[in-house]
């Protein structure tokens, strides 16, 4: 089946300006156009601009994503780096998340704390309390963040 780039846009819930700019970066070079230059979309493709959306959520910039696609082009003479270029990512992405969950466990902290400020109604409350009288998930947590 082949679809139109609004009918794979809707698809693939992006924009067809969205497809149009990889189109014109030089991201899905393997897109075919029917003989009037309309871009015709297989399923196949689908999975490219996947691919793509999950490059670029990394933080990937389009030139490292071209030069994916390039590499991927030239075929099994690039494996060596195609493969690196996603250890390399990998790694970025766990320090990403390593981040956001030390984020993620101070915004638990202060939940817990303005919860038991409110309810006290003073801060002094949550302050002066000893870790043996916390919940055990929240003594674990201020053990873990940096305030």
């Amino acid at each position: 089946m082949l679809y139109t780039i609004s009918e794979a846009a809707v698809k693939m819930q992006l924009t067809s300006y969205t497809l149009r700019y990889y189109d014109r970066e030089g991201l899905i070079p393997f897109v075919e156009r029917s003989a009037g230059g309309v871009r015709m979309f297989k399923e196949k493709d689908f999975g490219w601009i996947r691919l793509i959306g999950c490059m670029k959520a990394t933080g990937m910039p389009i030139k490292e994503i071209k030069q994916f696609v390039d590499w991927y082009m030239e075929g099994d003479s690039t494996l060596q780096l195609r493969r690196d270029m996603f250890y390399e990512r990998k790694k970025l992405v766990e320090e990403q998340i390593e981040s956001l969950q030390k984020t993620l466990n101070t915004i638990k902290y202060k939940c817990w704390f303005y919860d038991t400020a409110v309810a006290a109604g003073t801060t002094s409350v949550p302050k002066n309390m000893k870790p043996e009288d916390m919940p055990d998930e929240i003594r674990e947590l201020k053990g873990k963040i940096d305030l």
